[in-house]
């Protein structure tokens, strides 16, 4: 598995490609310049980027991402952290229908004291009649 130093260079070499730049450490350089505003990087800093050396701050990543027009946590972390959300995200939507969001509203109105004996009592209830997809997900915690 590769380092997170070289993920971001494999990802950046990528996003240079489709934004029709060579990815080389000149070209990488010369644009990056002419769209970031604060000191200007030097062809060593740039190369660094390039084959995995180091990753670039936030304000440097984020000026990278407009430059080559791709969001800044897709160049930081690529799609694959994005996509799991979304099916994290797209499980709940799918999965809640009107009680359940009424039962959500409900418990997060409720005082943190309260929040916290309501969730003690559906773990127990959780352990206790353990579902199979439940288990399978890890969705139950088991103390």
């Amino acid at each position: 598995m590769q380092n997170p130093k070289q993920q971001f260079a494999d990802r950046l070499r990528e996003a240079m490609l489709k934004a029709g730049l060579k990815p080389e450490p000149a070209v990488l350089e010369r644009a990056f310049n002419l769209h970031y505003f604060g000191k200007p990087m030097t062809l060593h800093g740039v190369r660094k980027w390039l084959l995995g050396e180091s990753i670039p701050p936030y304000d440097k990543i984020v000026a990278l991402a407009e430059m080559l027009a791709v969001p800044p946590e897709e160049l930081c972390f690529g799609l694959e952290v994005k996509q799991r959300i979304d099916a994290h995200r797209a499980r709940w939507e799918d999965g809640i229908g009107y009680q359940e969001r009424e039962i959500f509203e409900a418990f997060l109105a409720l005082p943190p004291p309260q929040r916290k004996t309501v969730h003690e009592v559906i773990l127990a209830f959780a352990k206790a009649f353990p579902s199979e997809i439940a288990a399978r997900e890890g969705i139950v915690s088991r103390r």
